[in-house]
């Protein structure tokens, strides 16, 4: 295996063709394609599917890709350092549920190690996004939450993906809403009372497991759902529509405002925050940091129906 094998299907998987790389790395397609079947006998493995469309990775090539990735990322960190003797910025990714005090937590880092030395990545997406986004190294952590319900399954998904699960601080279940909502007011609010409003959730694609809703209670028949893909769509539904959604109770007022509060549900059911890494990899010292950031919103969880 060659750092050159790992260029070549590095180029192919991004261009999804074996034609398209070739022309981009300036060899014949032959060479290109001999190559990969190559490394694909040398590793055991089938990295790409072959199509009449071009190419597609197999679940197995998508792992190895991932780890390819990473290692021309240090091999080019290696590259710039001592040969080009340039100057490289340490890098720091993080894939997370919306989760408005995990962005904070980032926001934090970015001012605290700045632009000029660091470059930073985060994405706020569906779970099966986050999950995939640490196994394929796109992101170094991922923020999610685990409880009785979902445990389980969550386990098994991430030992079949090679990533492992880490608590952080567990949180009770609030309804948040708009503070001009009609319950808004109460000290305590039950599924009932929460009937004919429309439960807001996060969409997860085409993936309609229960074990990855980012909501508690994500079995419960609720009589009104309606379904987005972003927290400031999430926030316009509970003013327009009297919305709701199911969270942890930590408000997190500077990103999202102070128009909304978290009271919390009658129906209590323990949710788990906590983050996933790769299996055995030692975090960098940007992530422990990171991580620091965002324990320190234990001390925000609602202890009562006013925050």
């Amino acid at each position: 295996m060659t750092l050159q094998q790992l260029k070549y299907v590095t180029a192919v998987a991004d261009a999804g063709s074996m034609n398209e790389a070739a022309k981009a790395l300036y060899v014949s397609q032959p060479s290109l394609s001999g190559a990969v079947k190559e490394l694909e006998a040398e590793a055991g493995i089938e990295i790409f599917k072959r199509t009449n469309k071009g190419v597609q990775l197999t679940p197995e090539g998508e792992e190895f890709l991932g780890y390819a990735r990473q290692l021309m990322e240090q091999y080019q960190l290696i590259e710039d350092r001592f040969i080009k003797r340039t100057r490289v910025k340490s890098k720091f990714s993080v894939s997370m549920q919306h989760y408005s005090f995990a962005v904070k937590a980032f926001v934090e880092l970015v001012k605290q190690y700045g632009m000029d030395e660091y470059e930073f990545a985060v994405s706020e997406t569906k779970t099966s996004e986050v999950i995939s986004d640490v196994r394929n190294f796109k992101s170094e952590l991922g923020i999610l939450f685990q409880n009785e319900f979902n445990k389980k399954a969550l386990t098994k998904i991430m030992k079949d993906n090679n990533l492992e699960f880490h608590a952080l601080f567990d949180c009770g279940t609030y309804v948040y809403l708009w503070k001009s909502h009609p319950l808004a007011g109460q000290p305590v609010i039950n599924m009932e009372e929460l009937r004919e409003y429309p439960c807001l959730m996060f969409d997860q694609g085409s993936d309609k497991s229960f074990f990855l809703a980012e909501e508690m209670m994500s079995t419960y028949e609720y009589k009104r759902v309606i379904r987005a893909n972003d927290r400031a769509t999430m926030l316009n539904l509970m003013v327009g529509l009297n919305g709701y959604t199911l969270c942890s109770g930590i408000i997190c007022e500077e990103l999202n405002g102070s128009d909304y509060t978290a009271v919390p549900l009658a129906e209590k059911e323990i949710m788990t925050i906590g983050y996933i890494q790769r299996r055995g990899m030692m975090l960098s010292p940007l992530a422990v940091r990171y991580l620091e950031e965002i324990r320190k919103y234990e001390t925000c969880i609602l202890k009562d129906s006013r925050g």
